[in-house]
């Protein structure tokens, strides 16, 4: 059992001990909601803030919902970070940038070549996005070591340098033990095992015979993870990568392992968030994000996609939104992005913009479904500004304003305040005029 220390340290230690932390209020205020409804729901774990203690730039954002279910905003992630095959960190900034236009809620920099630790530090500095990070994909890079001359101790000195350079949320692979996988390997797959990080812990726990080690010293994990509150993203090793795989075994095995570890990282004084599938049917949906609340405690749920289907490459970032969607209606909190790239090659800096849009639309979409308090205000004033025909306004309210004034701009109209789509045939402009009491002349 981990010993905590008297003095709170993390925002669930300080929700414990009836404190409401500025973090506890910023969110309420962007919520609207009471700062006292966000306390109670992080001190149960219904809420996280991944606010590590180090991230001075921090915009602090919610991710769960209240005691009473009333559900927070959809918060979405956009995944970036340097690779060996395109390793410009120029190019990822680039990507930081368009992530921070369209209001980002948190970026995971997934860097896995050489030395990553300058690029983390400067963007957790500059970013006031939640910044997460997955340290296995780190660990050869960081260390220097071939993957099965690591030792466990290596592994946590990985994530004690990310906890100390400020990330605020981790995602460790801790639930993928022996147990999983021995479900995983009587009953098989059509797609094996698909996340990164679990299959470099597979193949580690292969190759030495030893337990997984965020597994096997997951008090230690905790320990360092609180000290600097940082949240753990409880991985999902797991996850189906394809929709023949989803609900599968090896999936249910992981999740109730999981949910056995959200208890232990809450009694140790650590925020938490779950991880959820990748690719699921869309019939399934519904029904994986109840069963991820049961058995999880009802922990905030984080979810890629789900994709569904397997055979849009070049349009995931639509099967993803499909799926997102409904995952979020149905209790997810919080949506990864994906990309048009996704299963194709690193995205750039437009596939970024086109996965984070259609990820919005999913969250948005989600958000008026579940009734998050004011998630019908934003569209009921581009409506009215709509009925209005303020182009300007219509730009601002826009998900993306560049995007809408691009196309909008790339046709000029030959009847001033319309478009080309319908012109003077305009029924905004012609219904206003009928309502102003105006005679209509659609003459030439």
């Amino acid at each position: 059992m981990v010993q905590q220390e008297n003095k709170p340290v993390t925002q669930i230690d300080f929700a414990r001990a009836g404190v409401v932390t500025s973090a506890m209020e910023a969110v309420a205020a962007s919520e609207g909601l009471e700062p006292e409804r966000i306390r109670e729901a992080v001190a149960r774990g219904r809420i996280a803030i991944p606010a590590n203690i180090h991230h001075g730039s921090l915009v602090p954002k919610g991710v769960g919902s209240t005691l009473e279910g009333i559900p927070l905003s959809t918060k979405v992630n956009v995944n970036l970070g340097i690779s060996g095959d395109l390793a410009d960190a120029s190019v990822e900034w680039e990507k930081v940038e368009v992530a921070l236009e369209l209001g980002a809620d948190a970026i995971m920099d997934l860097s896995n070549c050489g030395k990553t630790r300058p690029f983390r530090k400067e963007l957790i500095e500059r970013s006031p996005a939640m910044i997460g990070t997955v340290p296995m994909y780190d660990a050869i890079g960081y260390l220097d070591k071939a993957l099965v001359a690591i030792t466990a101790e290596d592994f946590l000195d990985v994530i004690r340098a990310h906890a100390e350079d400020g990330v605020d949320f981790v995602t460790v692979h801790a639930g993928m033990n022996r147990r999983v996988i021995d479900s995983f390997k009587e009953t098989g797959r059509l797609a094996n095992v698909v996340s990164r990080g679990g299959s470099l812990i597979f193949a580690w726990m292969e190759a030495t015979g030893n337990e997984n080690p965020f597994y096997e010293h997951y008090d230690e994990v905790l320990d360092i993870l609180h000290a600097h509150d940082v949240t753990i993203s409880l991985g999902d090793a797991m996850r189906p990568g394809c929709t023949y795989d989803a609900s599968d075994a090896a999936q249910i095995a992981e999740l109730i392992e999981i949910g056995k570890l959200t208890k232990r990282a809450w009694d140790a004084g650590v925020q938490v968030m779950v991880e959820g599938p990748g690719h699921m049917a869309f019939d399934e949906i519904a029904a994986n994000m109840k069963m991820e609340k049961r058995l999880c405690h009802n922990a905030p749920f984080y979810v890629l996609g789900p994709l569904v289907t397997d055979i849009a490459p070049g349009y995931d970032h639509i099967t993803a939104a499909i799926g997102g969607t409904m995952a979020a209606a149905s209790g997810a909190d919080f949506l990864c992005y994906v990309t048009p790239a996704e299963h194709l090659r690193l995205p750039d800096a437009q596939d970024v913009r086109e996965g984070l849009v259609a990820t919005k639309i999913a969250a948005h979409a989600a958000d008026i479904a579940k009734g998050v308090v004011g998630a019908r205000d934003r569209d009921n004033r581009m409506s009215d500004a709509r009925r209005r025909v303020d182009w300007e306004e219509m730009f601002a309210l826009s998900l993306d304003p560049a995007r809408a004034r691009e196309r909008f701009e790339s046709a000029p109209p030959s009847d001033e305040g319309t478009c080309t789509m319908c012109g003077r045939m305009c029924a905004m402009k012609t219904v206003n005029a009928i309502m102003d009491g105006l005679t209509v002349n659609l003459d030439a």
